[in-house]
């Protein structure tokens, strides 16, 4: 009964919390996007806030060393719960998620996000949307930022697994960057789709980087091996 109500009250406040800084984060779109980074970052960090007093989950970052503090960045995280969408808003500087590219369509959201800059993917494009994704990426590593992606495509329940889709691939392909593997619990305390949200400790775990300019299978595999080690014992 009190993880019930201690969810009741998160999801109220979640849900009223991102209506309000969506709405009066509008004026924003009009100023460089460092301007809406900025109050992402603090929505996100209000929304961790949130969690840990009205939930009790709280946040753990494991291989802190590894994570980006400035610069060009290719990060590729195990997924699954909504909470992995939020959290490197609050942890990167310039974050930039490779999302479904209908994503950029929904009013606010996607105009929030085309604004700062994230990377839309048409999953039905085919070689053209994958060109306009290195693109993209290329454009964001450029500018110096932190490109975040869920390599299975799509939200895992803890303790399953599904292949790497190739994406990450080309995104290595395109930015030259090392791949950061990332492990996390997140599913165990914000489950897909779940009202509950069960105390206790996520834990975002990042592993050593990948060195760039590995072949294809060589970089699908190591990266698979390394996010499914990292899982162990989370």
């Amino acid at each position: 009964m009190l993880v019930l109500l201690r969810s009741a009250l998160f999801n109220a406040f979640f849900f009223g919390f991102t209506a309000l800084v969506a709405v009066l984060a509008v004026p924003l779109l009009l100023l460089p996007p460092a301007a809406l980074r900025h109050a992402s970052r603090l929505w996100a960090q209000g929304v961790l806030g949130g969690l840990r007093l009205l939930a009790g989950v709280r946040l753990r970052i494991e291989g802190a060393e590894h994570m980006p503090r400035d610069g060009a960045a290719l990060l590729a995280s195990k997924h699954q719960s909504a909470f992995d969408t939020i959290a490197w808003l609050a942890l990167l500087p310039r974050p930039a998620y490779v999302l479904k590219a209908e994503l950029l369509r929904i009013p606010l959201y996607g105009w929030h996000a085309r604004h700062m800059g994230m990377i839309g993917v048409d999953r039905a494009g085919g070689a053209q949307a994958m060109r306009g994704m290195m693109r993209a990426a290329r454009d964001a590593a450029a500018r110096g930022a932190q490109i975040i992606i869920f390599p299975e495509g799509t939200r895992v329940p803890p303790g399953a697994r599904r292949p790497l889709q190739p994406g990450v691939v080309a995104l290595g392909a395109a930015t030259g960057l090392p791949v950061i593997p990332v492990a996390t619990n997140s599913g165990r305390h914000w489950g897909r789709r779940a009202f509950r949200k069960h105390p206790g400790e996520i834990v975002i775990r990042l592993l050593p980087p990948l060195p760039a300019g590995l072949p294809r299978e060589a970089l699908l595999s190591r990266l698979d091996a390394a996010i499914e080690d990292g899982q162990r014992g989370l």
